[in-house]
């Protein structure tokens, strides 16, 4: 047995040495969200994977979301959630919340669990270092949904100086406008935002899913045309739209590689990105 396992061992180690070589030194944008966020086995694998992928030389730009926090406390403070289009309705009392949920608390449990890991992580939101500046977000109909921004400007600056530095930013999608507005940005569209500013290698959306799904099946890859279809027929919708229409938005934009991945997976990242096969949905450009 123990030669067993050192020989699949060693295999695993000669599958991801060109993927370790390939990708040393690049940027990777991860949008870290749903049950790895929530679960303490989840969230301590990805914190090792995170430590992991440090130490090989990748250059991690961490986005969170916080819904179910959000949504928990709005509960409780008696204020109701509605979502449009997989975007929350943010009035003010919204927009508090917010704030409070993913540039308070969520971001700083996420910082202290990765430098539990032996690796420096420092906790950001959109609006420190003017790092994502907004306009607001309207739906398709013109519909105004509140304090809801989309990224029109990213600071990669503040973001480079840390990476170089050995840090990784955790960064809680809150941003700002020139007239000292306070947005909710969705935490895809800020994890795009960001992943084409530099662009970076890959955009790794961690989500609750084991991928873009039809008919109840996984499917590996999806093209612009296959996703718009599928919206259109209803088979993707709710809070997949922001992450499908973010993640084409980011390919036409110079970032090489996206992939939506199961986050319930222990260490699904590890096995996207050192691994031949890969798991969960790729998307793709038509050629």
């Amino acid at each position: 047995m123990r030669t067993q396992h050192n020989e699949t061992l060693t295999e695993s180690l000669i599958e991801a040495l060109p993927y370790i070589q390939k990708f040393a030194g690049k940027i990777i944008v991860i949008k870290y969200g749903g049950s790895a966020m929530i679960d303490k086995a989840l969230k301590n694998s990805f914190a090792q994977d995170i430590s992991l992928l440090q130490h090989l030389g990748l250059k991690i730009v961490l986005v969170h979301g916080g819904g179910k926090e959000i949504t928990a406390l709005a509960d409780r403070l008696q204020l109701t959630s509605q979502f449009v289009a997989g975007r929350r309705v943010t009035d003010e009392s919204m927009l508090d919340v917010v704030k409070m949920i993913l540039a308070g608390k969520v971001n700083k449990e996420i910082v202290c669990t990765l430098n539990r890991q032996n690796i420096t992580a420092i906790g950001i939101s959109g609006q420190d270092g003017n790092l994502l500046k907004c306009r607001k977000h309207y739906l398709e109909t013109g519909e105004d949904i509140g304090w809801v921004g989309e990224v029109i400007a990213v600071n990669t600056r503040i973001l480079s100086g840390m990476l170089d530095n050995g840090v990784i930013p955790v960064i809680a999608p809150v941003g700002y406008d020139d007239e000292g507005n306070s947005y909710n940005i969705n935490a895809d569209s800020a994890a795009g935002s960001i992943a084409a500013a530099f662009p970076s290698e890959k955009l790794i959306y961690l989500s609750d899913v084991p991928g873009i799904l039809l008919d109840g099946e996984r499917i590996s890859s999806i093209t612009e045309e296959q996703a718009t279809a599928m919206i259109a027929s209803g088979q993707i919708s709710k809070g997949m739209i922001p992450k499908v229409n973010s993640a084409f938005d980011t390919l036409h934009q110079g970032v090489k590689k996206v992939h939506m991945l199961d986050g319930r997976v222990v260490h699904a990242v590890l096995v996207e990105i050192y691994t031949d096969s890969g798991i969960g949905t790729q998307f793709f450009l038509q050629e």
